[in-house]
Formats: C-alpha cells, sequence, structure tokens
C-alpha cells in the first residue's frame, strides 16, 4: 500500500505546487495590471469563479460514477489547465474572464474524484495513512508555489506563474493517468 501511497504523495505535491504558482492573488494582480479591474469588479469575478468551481464539485461525482474516478480526474482537470496555459495571453478582458472561468468549471472536478480514487486504491487498513500523507504533500507543495510565483513576477515574467503551473499540473495529469490507468 505504500508504493501507491507515495507516488500519489508525490503527484498530489506536483499539481498541488503548480496551484500555489496560480493563486487567486496572482491572478488579481495579473488582471488588474493587464486590464486595469479594480477591486470592486474583481471581487465579483472570484465571486462567479468560486461558485463555478463549487458547481462543478456537485457534477462531480456523476461524472465519476459513469467514467471511473480517474478519468473524471484527468479528463476535467486536463482541459482546465489547458485554458490556465491559454489565460495570460488572452487578448482582451472578455476572452481572459472566459478562459478564467471556463477553467473554474472544471478545474475542481478532480477534487471529490481525487479523494475517492485514493480510498479506492489503498486497503481500508492503510486509508487513514493514505489521507494523511496526500494531505501533507498537496499543503507542502502549494506553499511552495507563492515564493516562487513571487519571484517570477518580481522579475516581470507576468505570464510565468501561469505557464509554469498549467505545465506542471498537466505533467501531474498525465503521469496520474500513466501510473495508475490499469
Amino acid at each position: 500500500a505504500k508504493g501507491p501511497i507515495w507516488g500519489m504523495s508525490a503527484l498530489f505535491a506536483l499539481d498541488s505546487f503548480g496551484s500555489g504558482l496560480a493563486l487567486q492573488s496572482v491572478v488579481s494582480l495579473w488582471l488588474y495590471r493587464r486590464f486595469l479591474l479594480n477591486p470592486d469588479t474583481l471581487g465579483s469575478v472570484f465571486m462567479v469563479t468560486n461558485m463555478l468551481a463549487a458547481f462543478s464539485a456537485l457534477l462531480s461525482g456523476s461524472i465519476a460514477a459513469r467514467i471511473g474516478p480517474l478519468r473524471t480526474m484527468v479528463f476535467t482537470h486536463l482541459p482546465a489547465n489547458l485554458l490556465l496555459l491559454a489565460f495570460p495571453f488572452a487578448p482582451n478582458l472578455s476572452v481572459a474572464l472566459c478562459l478564467l472561468f471556463a477553467r473554474f468549471l472544471l478545474a475542481q472536478m478532480d477534487v471529490p474524484a481525487r479523494m475517492a480514487f485514493t480510498m479506492a486504491v489503498v486497503p481500508k487498513e492503510a486509508r487513514a495513512e493514505a489521507a494523511t500523507m496526500t494531505g501533507i504533500a498537496k499543503s507542502a507543495g502549494n506553499a511552495l508555489g507563492p515564493q516562487v510565483a513571487g519571484a517570477l513576477l518580481q522579475n516581470h515574467l507576468v505570464r510565468a506563474p501561469f505557464v509554469l503551473a498549467a505545465c506542471l499540473k498537466i505533467v501531474y495529469d498525465t503521469s496520474l493517468y500513466i501510473a495508475f490507468r490499469k
């Protein structure tokens, strides 16, 4: 049981590191710098993104029941990360918001499916350890992202946090699918 736990933990840490690169604060800064969005508008944008993320989590269970938790994780998360990759290259605010909203509609479908998948691949007696290890790995990975994003932004590489985040998360998606598809 330790093999799958360690493998999943490493992949989940990679995904969370990518998430830490593209936090709401980084998205807010980019939208402000690129399109001069005021704080009131930014608040509304993130209200919508969080509502879309909540809605997507609700859809996750029915999708996972049809295609399985692993496919739900990868087949929704991968397109979300392609949208993240496109986001900093949006030519105008309307396109940027459409990309952001579409991403959030898909990006969180993997969360419930990931929990179910993790519990399904380990024996019952190892589930608490699996939840602990994967949770710690996700927290550690996420903690590093803002530091790296800050360094990239400090060096005027304003698109880099999004590009790096998306690429790492795409590596996570493909690696997860290859490692656990059987």
